[in-house]
Order: C-alpha cells, then sequence, then structure tokens
C-alpha cells in the first residue's frame, strides 16, 4: 500500500547513511511510525541493504505479528475468565479484511496492534512492567496509541492510589513501570527534537489542511463501521448497518459491562473502541482504511463476550458457536477468491492496489530520467517516490513542511476531498508532476500559465475516485 512505501524509503535512506529522510539533506519526520521505520532498516541491513526486498520484509513482520496477536487474544479471554471469547475473537481477527488487508499491504498496523493486545494482556494478567514497556513501544509505533493508553494510566494510578491507602504492596506503583514506559518514549523524542527540531510527525500538520471533509465526516464513517464489524452489509445490502447500529453495540456493551464487574480494571480495555471513536470523531481527520483497524480486535471480543451472556442467560451455549460461525461466514465473503489485479491469489476484496501498481510503472519509467537536482511533485509519494528514487514534492505536505502555506484553498477547487493548490505548482516548479487527473481538475489543469508551463508526457487510463487517467506531466525546459 502506498503509505508503507513512505516507510520503506526512510529505512533505505538510514541503511544508506543519509540519516532518517525521505529526500537526501531534508529533515522531516513525515512518518508516524519510528518503531516499524527502526524495524525495517534494522531487518533491512541484514537482508540485502538498500536493495532489500522491504515488501517481503514487511509482509513476514507482519505475518508474525498478527500469528502472536491470535494467540494474545486467546489469552486474554482466558485472563478475563472467558476462553471460549477469547478463540472467537481470535478466529475472526485472522481472517478479518481488516486485519489481512494492511498486513500483506506492508503497514504498521500488524504491529502495532499486536504490541496493543501484548499491552491488555499483561495488563489484565496484572504484569505491569512488560505492560508499562509494551504501552511505550505502542505510542512510538502509533501516535493515537494515546488512546488506549490514557485509560490504562487512569486505571492504574487509580489502583496505585488505593494501594497506598490500603497498604496493598503488590498494587503500588513503582519505578520499574514508570522507567519502563518513560524510557523508549523521552529517548525518541529527546533525539527526534534534536534532529528533526520537534517529536510531532509533519504529516498530522498536514493532513489537517489540505484535505476537506464535512465535520460529521469521520463520525459517520467509524459508526459505519461499528455497526459492521463481521461485514454483514456485504451479504443483507446496506439496511443490515441500520439494524448493526443498534443490536452490535447493544451486545458490546452486555459482554463488556459484565466482564468489568468481575474484573474491575478491564474497563480500561473495554473503554477503548469508546474512545477511539470519540476520539477520531472530534479530531475529524480524513478517515484512511487502517485508521478503522486497531479497535477492532477489543470491539470484538466485547460483542463475543455480550453473545456469550446471553447464550447463558438463556442456557443455551451453542448460541455463541453458532454466532461465531456466522460472523466467520460473513467475514469471509469480504474475501475474494482471484483479483482482478495484483497477486493471482485470494485476498480481501478491500486489498486493492491497483494505483500502486500504477505508480510503480511510473515510478519505473522515470527512474534514472530525472536528474538528482530535479523534483518530482506528486499527490501520493509512496510507490512513486520508492520505485523512481527521485527527489519529491508532497503537494499534501507530509514530507514538504513548505507546502502547508497553500492550504486551506477555495473550495471550489474540490471535486473530491483533496485538490492541489495551483499556486503550489507554479511557484514551486516541479520538473516532474504525476497525478490524479482528479487533484486538478477544477483549477490546476485550468490555469493557462501551468498549461505554457508543463507538457503531458503520458496518460495511464484510470477511473479511481472519479479520475480521468494518471497524468504524468514534464516541464518546459527539463532535460
Amino acid at each position: 500500500m502506498d503509505d508503507a512505501y513512505i516507510t520503506f524509503r526512510y529505512a533505505q535512506n538510514i541503511i544508506n547513511g543519509d540519516g532518517m529522510v525521505y529526500n537526501t539533506g531534508e529533515r522531516v519526520l513525515g512518518t508516524t511510525t519510528p518503531v516499524f521505520t527502526f524495524l525495517m532498516a534494522a531487518l533491512g541491513s541484514i537482508f540485502g541493504g538498500i536493495n532489500a526486498p522491504f515488501p517481503w520484509i514487511a509482509l513476514l513482520v507482519n505475518t508474525l505479528a498478527d500469528v502472536i496477536t491470535t494467540l494474545l487474544l486467546i489469552r486474554l479471554g482466558e485472563n478475563l475468565g472467558h476462553r471460549k471469547a477469547g478463540f472467537a475473537t481470535s478466529l475472526i481477527w485472522s481472517i478479518a479484511p481488516m486485519s489481512v488487508t494492511f498486513a500483506i499491504g506492508g503497514m504498521e498496523t500488524s504491529v502495532f496492534v499486536c504490541l496493543m493486545t501484548a499491552t491488555f494482556y499483561f495488563y489484565s494478567n496484572n504484569v505491569l512492567v512488560p505492560t508499562a514497556f509494551m504501552a511505550s513501544l505502542s505510542l512510538l509505533t502509533r501516535p493515537d496509541a494515546l488512546i488506549f493508553i490514557l485509560p490504562l494510566g487512569l486505571d492504574r494510578i487509580r489502583r496505585g492510589v488505593l494501594a497506598l491507602r490500603h497498604s496493598i504492596l503488590s498494587d503500588r506503583i513503582t519505578l520499574r513501570e514508570v522507567f519502563a514506559f518513560a524510557i523508549p518514549v523521552l529517548i525518541w523524542f529527546l533525539l527526534a527534537t534534536i534532529y528533526f527540531g520537534t517529536p510531532v510527525p509533519n504529516s498530522l500538520a498536514a493532513k489537517t489542511v489540505a484535505y476537506r471533509l464535512s465535520s460529521e465526516a469521520a463520525l459517520v464513517r467509524l459508526l459505519q463501521h461499528y455497526s459492521t464489524p463481521f461485514l454483514g452489509h456485504l451479504t443483507f445490502d446496506r439496511f443490515w448497518i441500520v439494524i448493526g447500529f443498534i443490536v452490535f453495540p447493544v451486545v458490546y456493551g452486555l459482554g463488556s459491562l459484565k466482564v468489568i464487574r468481575d474484573k474491575l480494571r478491564s474497563w480500561a480495555i473495554f473503554f477503548y473502541p469508546i474512545l477511539y471513536l470519540l476520539a477520531f470523531s472530534i479530531a475529524n481527520p480524513l478517515i484512511f482504511r487502517w485508521y478503522l483497524t486497531p479497535p477492532l480486535p477489543v470491539y470484538f471480543l466485547g460483542i463475543f463476550l455480550g453473545v456469550e451472556r446471553i447464550a447463558m442467560d438463556f442456557k443455551k451455549p451453542i448460541l455463541l458457536i453458532l454466532f461465531a460461525a456466522l460472523a466467520f461466514a460473513f467475514t469471509l465473503n469480504g474475501w475474494t477468491l482471484e483479483p482482478d489485479h495484483g497477486p493471482d491469489r485470494p485476498a480481501p476484496e478491500m486489498a486493492f492496489i491497483e494505483l500502486e501498481l500504477m505508480y510503480e510503472e511510473v515510478g519505473r519509467e522515470l527512474k534514472g530520467e530525472i536528474g538528482s537536482e530535479e523534483v518530482l511533485a506528486a499527490g501520493d509519494i509512496g510507490a512513486l517516490g520508492y520505485f523512481s528514487r527521485a527527489r519529491i514534492l508532497d503537494t499534501v505536505g507530509l514530507i514538504s513542511p513548505e507546502v502547508a502555506r497553500y492550504y486551506p484553498i477555495p473550495e471550489s477547487y474540490y471535486e473530491i476531498n483533496y485538490a492541489i493548490a495551483p499556486d503550489l505548482i507554479l511557484d514551486m516548479k516541479p520538473d516532474f508532476l504525476v497525478i490524479l487527473e482528479i487533484y486538478g481538475r477544477n483549477e490546476l489543469l485550468e490555469e493557462p500559465v501551468f498549461n505554457d508551463s508543463y507538457s503531458l508526457r503520458n496518460v495511464i487510463e484510470t477511473d479511481i475516485y472519479g479520475s480521468e487517467g494518471l497524468l504524468v506531466f514534464e516541464r518546459a525546459g527539463t532535460k
């Protein structure tokens, strides 16, 4: 997937001795996953150096992470007193398109979910130093780990205060716990501040200004997601979303509340999907597909716990098995045996990489043609930058902070949720520009100065996002 290639390019430059940069000499933190980046760099240096097969390395790492996650989910269910629900969760997680897609797509999602699940498992087992260390690594893998770390931290403080009041030595907060969490985070924050000038990824700020969204966009997308955890809408069409909007949160509440009554500290675990929905709805970022994955393991577990509770109330334990079988069948409906592009083997329907394959084609074509001082501008920089190895001007601004001053742009420029600011191209004068037609349809491609300065070098047919092709432009005078 496109964002995975951004991480791979950072890893390549680390191996090459250029530092943690995307463009040589430009110290910009354009990735949100330092742990995964350094992991790719470490493994890449062993298996091929700068030419290491990073997509395959990422696939193997993610496979291992997902294997560990499935085992941890079973053990988490056991720790909460409900092994069958844990096993059902593990089973569905192993085939869930939201799990598999980003594992095979080279993203850091599998590693993040593994670290998060390990944090929950150790906390449920009251093994507190490993809990703190796993939480620390989670935060350095994805900054939104704060969403589950905050309730865990609050519950840990609650327990620590009670321990002091009642002289319970086993529950007191120790320096080992504090150091296990704080030292990795502080080391990264210090190094990032010295090296980049800030530990905050530039990509976070860039995404807030470059994309156009309605105020309720994230909330609506997440509610739809929580209404269809097992993809029932693929079988029963959209009316299932309405049913799921009522049924699944209620069942999740029934299951999680029962466990919380038995094991109070588990509230911090089961509050996570709720807090995740609230945090992303308020922040209202553009919801990329991999943003929808992290809350699912706990959400699955809560739903299976709820079904188990209903089954026991009706004295029909077979209901949990039947529900798990149906959830498995509905989830498999999100797969295809023969994808219409990419590798010819079974894969989730949502694991489409058609656009990445086109960017790869363009990147390979341009590699070697673009001089070291020439600049390639693009709205999607992952695969294109990885395969071209060109100096990139990112028109979204993930790795190009100078782009921020050109946004926001007028509403009329947008056909979808992203459009290129015409002044950005006219001022920066990149030597090449590669964009989907829809990114520039309403303004840039109609700009006379742009059309005088750039010639259309190639068009790759595609209707992705409603576009009329992938366009490759070359500035007049570029050799």
